[in-house]
């Protein structure tokens, strides 16, 4: 069983920063890919950002540009860099981690960006 504990989320201004931290249980390198999802309210939850053991990335053509997604090995940590937030930005935002055998889900943090 792998656990995956976020922090970071918070209220900001449109154009500022925030940063999300997902910190597992478990070797990060044990994970094909980790990432990040959002759920708005009303909205389905979608894929914003994700991190591949290779280390390559994929982002939400949306937030090109303006997120981006590392992992610190070490403490087994991805993180989610978020700069020139826009109010479409607001959503519960989802760590997500896939092994070979399940996926896995973070308990969410609120991200709400005011105009």
């Amino acid at each position: 069983q792998v656990q995956l504990v976020e922090s970071g989320g918070g209220l900001v201004q449109a154009g500022g920063s925030l940063r999300l931290s997902c910190a597992a249980s478990t070797s990060i390198f044990s994970l094909n890919t980790m990432g990040w999802y959002r759920q708005a309210p009303g909205k389905q939850r979608e894929l914003v950002a994700r991190i591949f053991v290779t280390g390559t990335t994929y982002y939400l053509d949306s937030v090109k540009g303006r997120f981006t997604i590392s992992r610190d090995t070490a403490k087994n940590t991805v993180y989610l860099q978020m700069n020139s937030l826009e109010p479409e930005d607001t959503a519960v935002y989802y760590c997500h981690a896939e092994s070979t055998r399940r996926d896995y889900w973070g308990q969410g943090t609120q991200v709400t960006v005011s105009s």
